[in-house]
């Protein structure tokens, strides 16, 4: 797969991954993109960044921050379903690839279960799509954090520059089916359960803060998948009170989608 990378030069997390990624010294051919200023504000598109054409997946890499400290390496798609606080537009967000999600979930997975320090000192998350910066170019972000003592952390930094390193020899597994997921909190407990165990892949998380469901917020989550997506997941406990997630079960039949509940996708 051709990927590059990019992050911002004050950002302690993105600079030191992409430092400890350089460091495998075997990857010349990534662009490797450094920002003057944050991920979330910066437009990426081939004309200002000759290196992104033909580029096929762009990873942002950047320091994770959370109210409650808790270390750990996520992944998420960038986008916003309602406003645009941080970065990127009202209503828009980012092509991405579930498959490329998924992909880099297992592999972070398996290598922090790979290292025993690490594996007791962070959680691997999926994160709810959120924030900027908008761009055409099939995307996510790798993080890490969520204190500054996690974003120097080059043990850390190195996993995740190891992981992403393998999207050089990335390979779609036939089982795989793109998914949209929907309902339940930021950190997506389920859904990590269901990207980590089944035949899932999920891309966009729309979250429970974002809801109600409209519309144009499935539409716009299946047209920024890469990948052709017919089901949605649904966090079905998470999503509010019987008449929200009645209206949520609604807008997806209405757009022509089938949906299975977290605890049908588990079995």
């Amino acid at each position: 797969m051709r990927f590059a990378l990019t992050y911002c030069k004050d950002n302690v997390a993105g600079k030191n991954i992409a430092d400890r990624f350089r460091e495998l010294g075997f990857m010349p051919h990534v662009p490797i993109i450094e920002l003057k200023n944050e991920t979330l504000y910066s437009d990426l598109n081939e004309k200002e960044y000759p290196e992104l054409r033909n580029i096929e997946f762009l990873v942002f890499l950047s320091t994770h921050r959370s109210a409650a400290g808790e270390s750990a390496l996520t992944i998420h798609t960038p986008g916003n379903f309602r406003g645009n606080d941080l970065g990127g537009a009202v209503g828009k967000v980012c092509m991405t690839s579930a498959f490329v999600c998924k992909w880099l979930f297992l592999e972070l997975t398996k290598q922090v279960a790979a290292h025993a320090t690490i594996k007791e000192k962070y959680k691997v998350t999926l994160e709810a799509t959120h924030h900027g910066p908008l761009t055409d170019i099939p995307c996510c972000f790798v993080e890490l954090g969520s204190k500054e003592s996690d974003w120097v952390d080059r043990e850390a930094a190195l996993i995740l520059a190891t992981v992403v390193s393998g999207l050089d020899q990335y390979a779609v597994d036939e089982r795989w089916t793109a998914v949209i997921a929907v309902g339940g909190p930021h950190y997506a407990p389920n859904f990590n359960a269901i990207q980590a165990e089944s035949p899932y892949a999920i891309g966009h998380i729309i979250a429970l803060y974002n809801l109600p469901l409209t519309d144009s917020m499935i539409s716009e989550a299946e047209a920024k998948t890469k990948e052709q997506v017919k089901l949605v997941l649904v966090d079905f406990k998470g999503c509010g009170n019987a008449g929200q997630r009645d209206e949520v079960i609604s807008v997806i039949e209405r757009n022509g989608l089938s949906y299975k509940k977290t605890k049908e996708a588990k079995n």
